[in-house]
């Protein structure tokens, strides 16, 4: 049984006022758009977003040129490929999965591209940015599927990259629901036998995890907040099967809890988990990484006490900056291993 979600309300340190005006306009668009879970009205959303979108750029945009490369038309699955021009040696790869609770959100909007642009020039390294299904339209494990199926059109198509991308030094990354599909086709490319990629790490960035047991930061309200936690549930109801079974602590969800998966047994990637202090979703996320530790997996924890959820949208914020640096240390660390 849910306990009630207390009254407890807290403040974010003051906010510059992009941020704060981003967070109210992205509230409103979710707020007309997607009123229950059943209910996504996709092409109002596409509408309303479409001055959001962007282009893929053969030129380079501060040392980063793009181009997108089709794996499904009729699964509308294609990834969008970021390229740093400032050097020519072998690169590493980061595929990228992005955030919006499994039902928004894709790479060509601004916010993401602008983030795997700075990602591709701050690590060095080719950045991979996937398009998968959203949900209500497409359940789980729609998703998980499409993450994976990426990775292994790339491994059979290595020429659809750039000459100096290094598939045997992949990373796994993901915001938020692209954190879950990431841990989620980290799992199943150990359970798998991919030729030229190789795992060398998985960064979760407030991957979204959760259960039917109400946590200690379910129960703050933080305002100003990109995700209430009714808006949370709503995801979770829109993303899984119909079914008492499919509820919070179903095993994609609640990955530590009741069902979860041996990874004593798998050669699962070393993982660095980003944790926001000012994020509802906190408390599983560091459930997560104790989880992995116990499992005997080498991961590290980085919490950013002054963080909301998605922070790294927004430039003002040092996390934002923070957080390239963080990543680039992490894949250099493991790149030496």
């Amino acid at each position: 049984m849910e306990t009630p979600v207390s009254s407890i309300d807290e403040k974010a340190p003051s906010l510059p006022i992009k941020p704060r005006v981003t967070i109210a306009l992205l509230n409103s668009l979710i707020n007309v758009c997607y009123k229950n879970h059943d209910s996504m009205r996709r092409r109002l959303w596409n509408f309303l977003c479409k001055p959001l979108l962007t282009s893929s750029n053969p030129e380079p945009i501060n040392g980063v040129l793009t181009y997108d490369v089709t794996v499904d038309s009729s699964r509308d699955l294609w990834f969008r490929v970021y390229v740093p021009t400032t050097t020519t040696a072998s690169l590493p790869v980061i595929i990228y999965f992005h955030g919006g609770g499994f039902v928004l959100c894709s790479p060509h909007i601004k916010f993401y591209d602008d983030v795997c642009r700075r990602l591709a020039a701050g690590v060095l390294a080719i950045v991979v940015s996937v398009n998968y299904r959203l949900a209500p339209e497409h359940k789980y494990r729609a998703q998980h599927i499409d993450g994976f199926d990426v990775l292994k059109f790339i491994d059979a198509k290595k020429q659809i990259l750039p000459e100096n991308a290094d598939l045997a030094r992949c990373f796994l990354a993901g915001d938020s629901a692209g954190g879950n599909i990431a841990h989620h086709v980290a799992k199943s490319v150990c359970e798998s036998c991919l030729v030229l990629i190789k795992v060398k790490g998985l960064v979760a960035i407030q991957p979204f995890f959760g259960g039917e047991e109400r946590t200690v930061s379910d129960e703050r309200i933080i305002r100003p907040n990109v995700v209430s936690l009714e808006l949370l549930d709503q995801f979770w109801r829109s993303w899984l099967p119909a079914g008492k079974e499919c509820n919070r602590d179903h095993k994609a969800v609640n990955v530590t809890g009741p069902q979860a998966a041996d990874l004593s047994r798998l050669d699962f990637p070393p993982t660095i988990v980003f944790v926001g202090g000012l994020d509802t979703l906190q408390d599983w996320q560091r459930r997560y990484f104790n989880w992995l530790r116990n499992a005997g997996i080498e991961v590290d924890l980085v919490e950013y006490p002054s963080a909301i959820h998605c922070f790294f949208y927004f430039t003002e914020l040092p996390e934002s900056h923070q957080l390239i640096t963080d990543i680039r240390q992490f894949v250099c660390k493991q790149e030496s291993n």
